[in-house]
């Protein structure tokens, strides 16, 4: 009597688990200290390259990649380096007293965003998506007031 095949599936037995368990406990030994320093290199270098690419997308240096974790990450490193570009924009010779007044007042804009940033991280999701938009439109305003006043 012919038995029905499932076509595809596995054909795992308890005899067959068996075997396999005892080829492991056997090879096993053998085969782990070699294998081990080539799998720790792969996943460095796989997290190396996950790194890079964060920090690619963040706009910031592999070493400060920590500083912008969380769901805020990325609007944190945003005001980060508006607040570099205010400082270089201070520090610019025959600065007109316009652009200095601006650069005071979106310092201070930029404290209350990053708290409003930090306050999102615990807030339910609906809510924490509205505040990160409303805190990306408000850094939108103040990028494009900062690259106009740099000249760019």
């Amino acid at each position: 009597m012919a038995r029905n095949k499932a076509v595809g599936s596995p054909r795992i037995t308890p005899g067959k688990a068996k075997n396999a368990i005892a080829i492991a406990k056997v090879i096993g030994p053998a085969v782990i200290p070699v294998v081990t320093p080539f799998v720790v290199r792969g996943a460095a270098a796989v997290r190396e390259q996950w790194d890079r690419r964060k920090a690619r997308r963040l706009g910031v240096s592999v070493d400060d990649i920590g500083q912008y974790s969380g769901r805020g990450g990325a609007l944190h490193a945003r005001i980060s380096g508006v607040a570099t570009g205010l400082a270089e924009l201070r520090a610019k010779q025959h600065v007109p007293a316009e652009d200095l007044a601006f650069a005071e007042d979106a310092e201070s804009t930029l404290r209350q965003l990053a708290a409003a940033v930090r306050a999102a991280e615990r807030m339910p999701t609906p809510r924490r998506k509205a505040a990160h938009r409303a805190v990306s439109a408000e850094l939108d305003r103040i990028e494009d007031r900062l690259l106009h006043a740099l000249g760019v």
